[in-house]
């Protein structure tokens, strides 16, 4: 940690964690409403308010940083989670041929 703070690194570290969490969320949310549907909302709830938790307590920088930013992706992906049920009742993302949707029973 020494280190990358002598050598002012520590934001571009911040930085490329931000964007590496960010892009891992991404897929978890297609797969999570692809699986579960939207009634897998409050696992991202709940996980945000961990990870928020976690940021409280955790004394690194670096680390709680990575938290906060991680916590707050979760607490995003509650609505991408919706969202993605949309895309997919658009046509754009595929269905799940074994889980019922809310447009199939009109």
């Amino acid at each position: 940690m020494d280190f990358l703070q002598e050598y002012h690194l520590l934001g571009l570290i911040i930085g490329l964690g931000t964007f590496l969490v960010i892009g891992i969320f991404h897929p978890i949310v297609i797969k999570a409403e692809y699986h579960f549907g939207t009634r897998c909302w409050w696992w991202f709830l709940l996980a945000g308010l961990v990870a928020i938790g976690l940021t409280l307590v955790v004394n690194n920088v670096l680390a709680s940083a990575l938290l906060g930013v991680t916590g707050f992706s979760c607490f995003w992906s509650i609505l991408e989670v919706f969202q993605q049920q949309e895309r997919v009742h658009k046509g754009w993302f595929p269905r799940n041929p074994k889980r019922r949707y809310y447009w199939d029973e009109d």
